[in-house]
């Protein structure tokens, strides 16, 4: 683990040497109830783990319906094995008739075998959320950086305008010839009067690139947990359905023509299950571009706001922008809400099976058609 999480450390230390910048908890406590506890808010995680846990304790709603499903599959099965042994069709083998006992054991046991099943999802689920959540800490506190260097940079542009306008004044025939004799101490008086009253005029400009930034990275980070609540929801919807009709698999294989269901549920099954370890490990992947993003951005910010000889020129082009963003976080971002809808592809190149991801890509293909529908009514 120590290894994985050093590669962020690098690429923080590649982009920028500089003090971290200090936070105050007022603005942190601020920060966190417009923006939430962290990239991934931690209550609606902790919510996600507790209602798979709680939703997979209702495994018995068909059990006793499957064990007499299985009764008479295996009277059918030993009634058509008796009657080839009887005509000379087959020869006797004692394997093929246990099978059917060995089923119905499993359906006896469908909890233990459920465990064991998911068990190897389960180890990888606890590795890669480790990598994980060492690497929030660290995210959380760049983008408390960020946020508040942003604020700063505002604040800075508020008096770089304010100071603009006084130079503005200045120019004024009246301000050059009526008052030279006694410039110094107007000049200081209208300073004091006007500046306020310049920095409120401009204040409501530059609040609203404050405001446009916020909103696209608000809009961005919500993309992005939607992305992975999304992923985490259907690994519990897909699971239970698995786990609560499984039985029904196990009992239909007993007969020769089912005889592949129980295999493919059990296929399906693990394939399910690695959702949350795989959606961690990208998660953790997601989480080193972000990293870079943030420490690339603070960067620049605490360069805006240097006392460099280009300080102005660079605060100029910068205002010129729209917004108080360079965009690369809101990318990453994106790029991560992205790639959590690849985790259902990316769990069958480790089980092979096809059901499942053709039900989330119908999934994803009604939840758009829903949106399309929604955004028609909204717009009509």
């Amino acid at each position: 683990m120590t290894t994985k999480l050093s590669l962020a450390s690098t690429l923080a230390s590649q982009t920028s040497m500089q003090a971290p910048v200090q936070v105050s908890d007022t603005f942190k406590d601020t920060f966190n109830y417009l923006q939430g506890n962290g990239v991934y808010e931690e209550g609606m995680m902790h919510f996600l783990h507790q209602m798979k846990e709680s939703i997979w304790t209702h495994y018995d709603a068909f059990i006793g319906d499957a064990q007499a499903l299985a009764a008479i599959f295996t009277l059918i099965f030993f009634a058509k094995t008796s009657y080839e042994l009887i005509v000379g069709d087959k020869r006797l083998e004692i394997m093929p008739l246990l099978r059917p006992f060995g089923l119905s054991m499993i359906i006896l046991w469908w909890p233990a075998f459920t465990k064991a099943v998911a068990f190897p999802g389960q180890i990888i689920e606890h590795r890669t959320a480790a990598f994980f959540d060492g690497s929030q800490s660290e995210i959380n506190a760049l983008r408390l950086q960020r946020a508040r260097l942003m604020v700063s940079l505002s604040d800075e542009l508020l008096r770089v305008q304010a100071e603009s306008e006084i130079a503005k004044k200045e120019a004024d025939t009246w301000y050059e010839n009526a008052w030279e004799s006694v410039k110094s101490s107007v000049k200081d008086g209208f300073s004091q009067v006007w500046n306020p009253v310049v920095e409120m005029r401009n204040r409501l400009q530059v609040g609203l690139q404050l405001l446009g930034a916020s909103l696209l990275e608000t809009l961005a980070v919500w993309v992005l947990r939607i992305a992975v609540y999304l992923l985490f929801m259907v690994q519990i919807i897909f699971s239970i359905i698995l786990i609560i009709l499984g039985p029904f698999s196990v009992a239909a294989s007993i007969l020769p023509i089912f005889r592949d269901s129980f295999s493919s549920w059990i296929a399906r099954f693990v394939s399910v299950s690695l959702y949350s370890g795989i959606g961690y490990l990208v998660m953790y992947v997601a989480s080193l571009f972000q990293h870079y993003a943030l420490e690339a951005e603070i960067s620049r910010y605490k360069e805006l706001l240097s006392q460099s000889g280009d300080h102005l020129e660079k605060l100029s082009w910068f205002a010129s922008n729209g917004v108080l963003s360079f965009g690369m976080v809101i990318i990453t971002f994106i790029i991560g809400a992205l790639t959590m809808f690849t985790v259902p592809s990316i769990s069958t190149w480790i089980v092979s099976t096809s059901g499942i991801s053709s039900a989330a890509s119908v999934m994803g293909s009604n939840a758009a058609k829903v949106g399309s529908v929604a955004g028609n009514i909204v717009g009509g």
